[in-house]
């Protein structure tokens, strides 16, 4: 048996013996990325770095990360699919190629972890003729090389053996990935990929493509690695489980369902893994260090939909009351010690919690009123069969959050019947429009490196130190957001800014334009970058690389442990314009503004 603890160290200690840095877990929610809601990958943070932008941490690069998906939520409760997971994996920066990250999988699956060679299988890209991008037999005779028979090795199209771009125009390239057998008998000679006993734990991207905005695939300057292990599939195949739910990492969240519900898991499994997905969850997503509170748009309309659905789901193991709380208290306890910032936040992630638990209570309330009024409607009209219909079950699952299974519940208490089959046409309709959107804001890439958005990336620099000047040293950034159309700064202050304060601050920042300040970086310590007055938005996690940080000096105006991208000096940014200054929550303003 291994614990999570131990995976986690094994991997952070074995790419750091071939030359890795460390790096800590980045934001669940992004930063300066307006096109996707979440971290969805271990390497969404890196963007910047995979194209081209020097890292603080050097070329070879290794981290834990925590990462939330909700493309997949309707498979949740199945015995891989989660929304919120760990990824473990390691990157190179332009640096090693495939031989060297294929060799160190192979060494870290069988000598580290101690699997069977024998139960390993291999998927390679088969390559596209009509894009002139050659099937992959380099990987395929790497693996042969590290004793893979060719039976084992299989080659795959685009939708299992590719990545990217994340958006039109992009990194992109082949990868291969890995699997392992977890059936009780023998694994076959031949590689089944439909097989489900063959679970996919680890995947390296070997990203050797530029695709062009005429859908070109040209060779990439800097080629990079990218590997992601995902750390629930690997522990429950490494301790024989057939599902991540039967590991450590989530049985004392399905201990405490148990005590609430009084029944056990395995009579309702679905429900009580939807339950603890959900509720692990949104424990992360409030306890960020960037923490979202649930709402009815963007990111808090996630963690909304998700506190709803574990409380729907609740009710239908006979939770009533009360749920989410203690088993969030749970989670808190389970994952404190490896990332502390849910104890430190704990208050607030119970305060949300119990604020969200009663709203929905309340929202039930009025469901169940309008619900008797449909019933009073159907039931008045002389109809041979008194049916329910799928708009009207539909309106009351949307429109007012009303479980189905609670309509179809009373429904028949009530003598009525609901139209099932119209129900799912109109929710499969309603996910496939959810579906699209999502993929529309994920289609505009994983971050937007043009020259606008570069140039409001500095302003916000300006921008920063202008506010602590006229408004005092209190001031720090809370978080930013950019888009090509103008950018929003979050910052403490206790009070509304007056008009006199806001014309000073965008005053300062034009002048500072029209010096035309050069702007340039440097690699230092974080003890030196402190020395030479750099501010920064996360000093800890900067502190936790344990090596150089890079800072960005405006002229001899501002200082600022950033990553980049950034001008080459500040007359290239435009005029800046203030266009709103607003309340985000107490003690933090926001600030919008656009460059001409």
């Amino acid at each position: 048996m291994i614990t999570a603890n131990e995976l986690r160290q094994k991997y952070l200690d074995f790419f750091k013996s071939k030359g890795h840095t460390i790096i800590p877990s980045a934001s669940l929610i992004p930063e300066n990325d307006p096109t996707v809601l979440f971290t969805t990958a271990g390497m969404h943070p890196l963007v910047p770095y995979l194209l081209g932008e020097k890292h603080p941490g050097g070329k070879r690069l290794v981290s834990c990360q925590k990462c939330i998906r909700t493309g997949d939520i309707d498979e949740v409760g199945d015995d891989v699919h989660l929304t919120f997971f760990e990824m473990l994996g390691n990157w190179s920066l332009g640096d090693y190629w495939k031989e060297d990250a294929i060799k160190w999988s192979f060494e870290f699956l069988t000598k580290d972890l101690g699997l069977s060679k024998d139960k390993i299988a291999i998927s390679c890209f088969v390559g596209e003729k009509e894009n002139n991008i050659e099937k992959d037999e380099e990987s395929a005779k790497l693996w042969q090389e590290q004793g893979i028979p060719k039976e084992r090795i299989v080659f795959l199209g685009r939708s299992d053996n590719w990545w990217g771009p994340a958006g039109q125009t992009g990194p992109c390239g082949p990868d291969t990935e890995m699997f392992y057998w977890s059936g009780k008998e023998f694994a076959p000679k031949v590689f089944n990929p439909q097989d489900k006993h063959w679970v996919e734990i680890w995947n390296d991207v070997f990203m050797q493509y530029n695709k062009t905005i005429d859908g070109k695939y040209e060779p990439l300057k800097q080629k990079n690695v990218d590997t992601g292990m995902g750390l629930e599939r690997t522990l429950a195949v490494l301790n024989g489980k057939e599902s991540v739910y039967d590991t450590e990492l989530f049985l004392p969240i399905i201990n405490e369902i148990e005590k609430l519900s009084n029944k056990k898991y395995n009579t309702q499994q679905k429900e009580f893994r939807i339950i603890a997905d959900h509720i692990k969850a949104v424990v992360f997503i409030i306890g960020d260090p960037r923490g979202i509170k649930p709402s009815n748009i963007g990111q808090g309309y996630v963690v909304r939909r998700l506190i709803r659905r574990a409380i729907r789901y609740g009710r239908l193991v006979g939770i009533k009351d009360d749920l989410v709380v203690p088993i969030a208290e749970v989670v808190i306890s389970s994952f404190k010690d490896i990332y502390p910032e849910l104890q430190q936040n704990k208050k607030f992630i119970v305060d949300e919690l119990k604020i969200e638990e009663k709203k929905f209570a309340l929202t039930l309330e009025k469901g169940l009123k309008k619900f008797n009024e449909y019933i009073k409607i159907y039931w008045n009209k002389k109809l041979m069969e008194k049916v329910l219909p799928g708009r009207v079950t539909f309106d009351l699952y949307q429109s007012y959050g009303f479980p189905f299974e609670m309509t179809k519940e009373i429904a028949k208490e009530k003598g009525l019947k609901v139209h099932i089959e119209d129900f799912e046409r109109k929710l499969k309709e309603h996910q496939e429009a959810s579906r699209t959107a999502s993929a529309g804001k994920f289609k505009g890439g994983l971050a937007d490196n043009s020259e606008i958005v570069v140039k409001y990336h500095t302003a916000t620099h300006l921008l920063h130190k202008a506010l602590r000047d006229v408004l005092g040293e209190h001031v720090s950034q809370k978080g930013s957001n950019l888009t090509a159309e103008r950018l929003r700064f979050d910052f403490s202050h206790p009070q509304k800014m007056t008009p006199d304060e806001i014309a000073k601050v965008e005053k300062i920042v034009n002048e500072k334009i029209k010096e035309d300040l050069p702007v340039h970086f440097e690699m230092l310590s974080v003890e030196e970058a402190k020395k030479k007055g750099a501010m920064s938005l996360f000093e800890e996690k900067y502190a936790k690389l344990g090596n150089k940080v890079k800072v960005y000096f405006i002229g001899d105006y501002s200082a600022e442990i950033c990553g980049g991208p950034h001008v080459e000096h500040t007359g290239q940014i435009g005029k800046f314009k203030i266009i709103k200054e607003e309340a985000v929550s107490a003690g933090v303003r926001r600030i919008k503004a656009i460059v001409a």
